[in-house]
Parts: C-alpha cells; sequence; structure tokens
C-alpha cells in the first residue's frame, strides 16, 4: 500500500469483510465509549503495530506511538506535550490498569541517535530535543562496556529506552499516585521484528526475558 488509492482499497476490504459482530462491536463502542484496560507506548515504526502483535480489537488499547517510544519526565510547564496529555487521559480519564511501554528491534530513531544524527544538545530539530532524553543512558551504556559492537550497542540502548521511559512514567504524580493505590502497573516489553518474538522486562532482575509461545 503505497498511495491514497491503496488506503481506499483498505478501507473497502475492510468495510466489505466485517462480519455481524464487528459491525455490532463498533455500535457498541460508540454507544458506551471506550473503556480500555491497558495503554501501549510504542515506537511510531510502520513495522511495530501494538494491536497487530497483541492481537488487539476495537476498544482494547489504548495507543501512543512515537519516535523510540519515549516517554519525557513530567514537565507541567512548557511547549505542547502529546505523549503526557495521552498519558494523563490514560490514567486520569480512561483510568487504564496497565501501561505497557514497548521498545524494537531495528529502530531506526535509536539507530541515528548513535550516529549522532540526532539527540546533540545544540540541535534546533523537534527530533533533536526528543532523542536528547536518551543522553544520559548512552553515555552510561558507552562507560559501563565501551568494547561491545555497534550493533550491540543499538539493542542495548534500544532496551534502555524502555528502562528510561518506565522511570519518567513515574515522575508523574498521577502515575506515581495510582501506582502507590496498587491500581496502575507499569510494564517493559521489547519487539524483534525480524523473529516476532516478544521480550518482557522483568521488574525483578531488570532483564528482558522471553515470552513464551
Amino acid at each position: 500500500m503505497h498511495d491514497i488509492e491503496g488506503l481506499v482499497d483498505g478501507y473497502q476490504r475492510f468495510y466489505a469483510n466485517r462480519n455481524k459482530e464487528e459491525t455490532r462491536l463498533y455500535r457498541r463502542l460508540a454507544e458506551q465509549g471506550q473503556a480500555p484496560k491497558t495503554m501501549v507506548i510504542s515506537c511510531c515504526d510502520s513495522r511495530v503495530d501494538p494491536s497487530a502483535i497483541f492481537d488487539a480489537g476495537p476498544g482494547d488499547l489504548f495507543v501512543v506511538r512515537n519516535v523510540a517510544n519515549l516517554v519525557p519526565p513530567f514537565e507541567p510547564r512548557g511547549d505542547y506535550h502529546g505523549t503526557s496529555a495521552a498519558l494523563e487521559f490514560a490514567v486520569t480519564g480512561l483510568q487504564v490498569e496497565n501501561i505497557v511501554v514497548m521498545g524494537h528491534a531495528h529502530c531506526g530513531g535509536v539507530k541515528a541517535f548513535l550516529d549522532g544524527i540526532y539527540g546533540r544538545s545544540d540541535g534546533s530539530g523537534f527530533i533533536d530535543r526528543w532523542m536528547s532524553l536518551l543522553n544520559p543512558a548512552r553515555a552510561a551504556m558507552l562507560q559501563s562496556d565501551p568494547g561491545k559492537k555497534e550493533g550491540d550497542h543499538q539493542q542495548l540502548l534500544e532496551m534502555d529506552s524502555v528502562r528510561c521511559s518506565l522511570e519518567n512514567l513515574q515522575t508523574f504524580p498521577f502515575v506515581k499516585d495510582a501506582v502507590s493505590r496498587n491500581t496502575l502497573r507499569l510494564r517493559g516489553a521489547y519487539f524483534s521484528i525480524f523473529h516476532s518474538s516478544l521480550l518482557g522486562l522483568d521488574p525483578e532482575s531488570d532483564t528482558f526475558l522471553l515470552v513464551d509461545v
């Protein structure tokens, strides 16, 4: 699908192939509103679709996608905060019970950041400022294990982007409050595009473990 005509064709297939149950589902969601239990924060990479990976239907997931699946720290003053606004709506409005931050292999944003294309402190672009959120994680990674190959560095930083976002989530007062009341759980995940495998971040060991299939 490479053009608008392809999108139209896709919609026509979607409309023609919906069964009666899906039609009733959409009507119920329109009448009753949404009530997803889980929010997923993932990369906007076209190869990583949370709804497809988790086999979720309409109304199941509240999804936010951005470059490198990052969550900024709590900043009540500033300009426009799309991810922070979505997070606030999910926790205080929808009262989701889970937030999953999902990173992935072969992340173009992380690779460009490691290559020095994005994330420069003097950069004026939107992506520069956004990717600079990973500067502390990158510095710590290179200092702790400078001998690793470039590909290993990329995977480590892709996983650290998940850890960074989970840490930043807890700087939001409404998230911290919900976690303390045990009404909200924070989880990390990592998707391998090549193998279609999913890893979950174990909160006890702080390591990514393969999810059984």
